[in-house]
Order: C-alpha cells, then sequence, then structure tokens
C-alpha cells in the first residue's frame, strides 16, 4: 500500500497495491501542476481522507481536489461516470515519500495536443524528482 499526504498532513490518500505506472501528463493543468497520476476507481484501490476543495476545469469532466489549507494538489475526481457506473479518480504520487514510489514506470501522456500515451522511455518516477 502507498500512502500520500500534503504537505500539512489534513488531506490523505491510500493505494492499496503498487500501480504499473504513473502518468506525467503535459495538459494545460498537469504540466502547471506537476503532478504524476495512479488511476483507479472511487470505491477501488483509493481511499481519501480529509476536506479538500475542488477546482473544476472549463469542460466540467473532473474535480481536481487540492488541500484548502496547504494548497497541495491532492486527487482528481471525474464528475461523470463510466459506462460501468465507476467513478473514476486518480492520486498524485508526487505526495508519497520517493522510496514509496520511485521505482514505478512513468507513462507520457501528450494530453496537450494528441490525447495520445508516448512510447516508454525507461523512466522511473526516482528520475523526475529532480
Amino acid at each position: 500500500m502507498i500512502e500520500g499526504a500534503c504537505h500539512c498532513g489534513a488531506v490523505r490518500w491510500t493505494f492499496d497495491g503498487m500501480p504499473r505506472t504513473a502518468t506525467a501528463c503535459n495538459c494545460t493543468l498537469c504540466r502547471r501542476y506537476g503532478t504524476l497520476w495512479a488511476y483507479d476507481f472511487e470505491g477501488g484501490k483509493i481511499a481519501i481522507s480529509g476536506t479538500t476543495k475542488a477546482y473544476i476545469q472549463g469542460d466540467k469532466t473532473l474535480g481536481t481536489h487540492f488541500c484548502p489549507e496547504c494548497g497541495c494538489v491532492a486527487y482528481w475526481r471525474s464528475l461523470t461516470l463510466e459506462e460501468d457506473g465507476r467513478r473514476r479518480m486518480a492520486v498524485n504520487l508526487r505526495l508519497a515519500e520517493p522510496d514509496a514510489v520511485g521505482a514505478i514506470a512513468i507513462d507520457h501522456l501528450d494530453g496537450l495536443e494528441s490525447w495520445e500515451h508516448l512510447p516508454p522511455d525507461g523512466r522511473r518516477v526516482a528520475d523526475l524528482w529532480f
């Protein structure tokens, strides 16, 4: 299990198991936040605690949740349901301890133009810390 917390500790999340990849997206929002996402579904592998404030993007498809005290982006949660009735969400792996997530492979998503995944380049989360 991976655990993450905002800087002040008021917002926390857990991810049950180890995600196969961490998504680094270059969309207009993710590149500003510097996030690395691990995906699952509400009520699945991800558990959240603490009060957040959500920023709802222009297309109103997801809410990006952050700690109202320290401002750290903790997770995003879809505002729509999948065809199977589940709600997709993702936690920001940057809120976890580096040793807990350092070996996870990076999946690069071109969220700015094509919305396509780029070819793997062998980098891991630990390669992007600095």
